[in-house]
Parts: structure tokens; C-alpha cells; sequence
């Protein structure tokens, strides 16, 4: 890819970024008796981040010919409830965590009542958000049933039990974790998007592979920077997998092995687009870009 291709991809990348920050800036505001519960949501929720979920609801949106605008409360509601996972990840009884994108987790800043509320109240508002799209109310509900699906016990709370329960497990049993504590969220936001667009079954089903696919290496970079890079350029703690005693794909296949498995899954993602899509480019750029993250 030339430079300027690079340049244009980033350039649309963050376009779409802005796009959910300025539509996300729009919740939890007013005069409330529990404002201080709607401004620990907005917290977390505006702390930043590369918002990978819903950048990728948005262009799965646009590359099945679709509006992005149309999918843009769809986007924000994944984002919410990702949001969620990542408030109640970092509390004292899960990994506790001090730092969330480079600001103290919700619970050091809110304490741990209001933290978990905050993730909960955003899990809901997340499918509130979803169900008032201005969409096909069938559409709507599929959706619905995706992102429910992707946040329950066959997706991030079956990951998170996983992970807290195995703290030594075998390759396969790390996978299976990942697959539901990150891939499924990732998944469901390519479906959705493509749903968003009026997309057909092939295409839901070929968007819902590439994301898989993004998800698992996006984990096993996620483990290798846990190992190499510091707090200031992720930022969140590094080393908590060892400190929790956790086994990772980092820690089990080295890094040269986990480099091989981020390489194999960025062209199964790839492939999985291949004469499906009539404009794939960004998506195939944004799999590579997301597989080479140093942050």
C-alpha cells in the first residue's frame, strides 16, 4: 500500500472515530439525583480509546452499501456495552486494575459501588440505544439478538468466568476464552453493521469470520504488549497476566510463535472478504493495521 493510501485509510479511520466520539458525547447528560452514577458512565465511556468496535460496525455498514449514519446508534450501543465489560474487568474482584486508557480504572476514581453500577447501567442503556435505531423493527431485532448474544454467558461473561476460573489452562481452553471475552463482541459488530446495510446472509456470515479472525489476533498482540510495551504506551498496567498468574498465548508459545498466529489470522480475515464485498479495501487495511499495533 502507497503512503498516501496509508495516509487516506488513517484519515477515514479517524473520520469514523470522531463520528461515534461526538455521537457518544450526546448521552448521560442532565440534572439528575444520580448524576454522579451518569457521570461515572460518561467517564469510562469518554476516556478515548482506538474504538475499534464501532469504526468496524460503521465501514461493514458502508462496504455491504449501506448509510454509516444508519448504524451509528448501533455503533455507540456497542461501544457502551464494551464500555461496560471494561469497568467491570478492571474491578478488585475481577483483575484489579488501576488504570483504563491511561486514566485511573472507574472504580479508583468512583469507588467500587458506583463502578459497578456504571457498568451495568451502560449494559442496559446499550440495548436501549440499539432498540431506538431508526431501522426496520426486524432489523432492530436481529441486532438486538446478536449483541445479546455476544455480551451473555456465549460471549463476554462466559469469556470473563473463563478467565478468572483457569488461571493455568491448555492453548485450546485460552482460545475458547478469547474467543467469547473478545472475538465475540468484535464479530457481532461487523454482523451488525451489515445488517445495518440490509446485507445478505453470505455477507453477514463472511463479515462475522473476518471479525473472528481480527479478534484472536487482536488478543494475541493484546498478550505480546503485555509482556513488552510499558503502561504509558498501552495504557493500562503491563505484566497483570503474570501477576495474576494467568496463562496467556505470550506466555505459553513465546512471542516468535504468537507473531506467526497474528500473520495467519490477518490473511484468514482477509480471505474471508475475498470477492464478497465490492470495496474491502479499508477493512483489509484496518486487519493488518490493528495486527502490527505497537499500543
Amino acid at each position: 500500500m502507497m503512503k498516501n493510501d496509508m495516509r487516506d485509510m488513517k484519515a477515514e479511520y479517524e473520520r469514523c472515530r470522531v463520528l461515534v466520539e461526538d455521537r457518544l458525547d450526546s448521552f448521560f447528560i442532565g440534572e439528575y439525583p444520580y448524576k454522579m452514577l451518569l457521570e461515572s458512565m460518561r467517564y469510562s465511556l469518554l476516556a478515548g480509546g482506538k474504538r475499534v468496535r464501532p469504526v468496524i460496525c460503521l465501514k461493514f455498514c458502508e462496504a455491504a452499501g449501506g448509510d454509516m449514519e444508519k448504524a451509528l446508534d448501533a455503533a455507540c450501543a456497542i461501544e457502551m456495552l464494551h464500555t461496560y465489560s471494561l469497568i467491570h474487568d478492571d474491578l478488585p474482584c475481577m483483575d484489579d486494575d488501576d488504570l483504563r486508557r491511561g486514566m485511573p480504572s472507574n472504580h479508583k476514581e468512583y469507588g467500587v459501588f458506583t463502578a459497578t453500577l456504571a457498568g451495568d447501567a451502560l449494559q442496559a442503556a446499550a440495548f436501549e440505544t440499539l432498540l431506538k435505531s431508526d431501522l426496520p423493527p426486524a432489523i432492530v431485532a436481529e441486532m438486538a439478538q446478536i449483541l445479546a448474544e455476544a455480551a451473555g454467558a456465549h460471549g463476554i461473561c462466559g469469556g470473563q468466568y473463563l478467565d478468572m476460573r483457569e488461571e493455568r489452562a491448555e492453548l485450546s481452553k485460552i482460545e475458547e476464552t478469547h474467543r467469547l471475552k473478545t472475538s465475540a463482541l468484535i464479530s457481532a459488530s461487523a454482523r451488525i453493521g451489515v445488517l445495518a446495510a440490509g446485507g445478505a446472509p453470505e455477507i453477514i456470515a463472511a463479515a462475522g469470520q473476518y471479525a473472528l479472525s481480527v479478534g484472536l489476533a487482536f488478543q494475541v498482540r493484546d498478550d505480546i504488549l503485555d509482556q513488552t510495551a510499558t503502561a504509558e504506551e498501552i495504557g493500562k498496567p503491563t505484566g497483570s497476566d503474570m501477576k495474576n498468574d494467568k496463562s496467556t498465548f505470550a506466555l505459553i508459545l513465546g512471542i516468535d510463535r504468537c507473531e506467526e498466529i497474528i500473520r495467519l489470522e490477518t490473511e484468514k480475515a482477509v480471505s474471508a472478504l475475498e470477492g464478497r464485498l465490492d470495496d474491502a479495501e479499508f477493512l483489509i487495511w484496518l486487519a493488518k493495521s490493528l495486527a502490527e499495533r505497537a499500543g
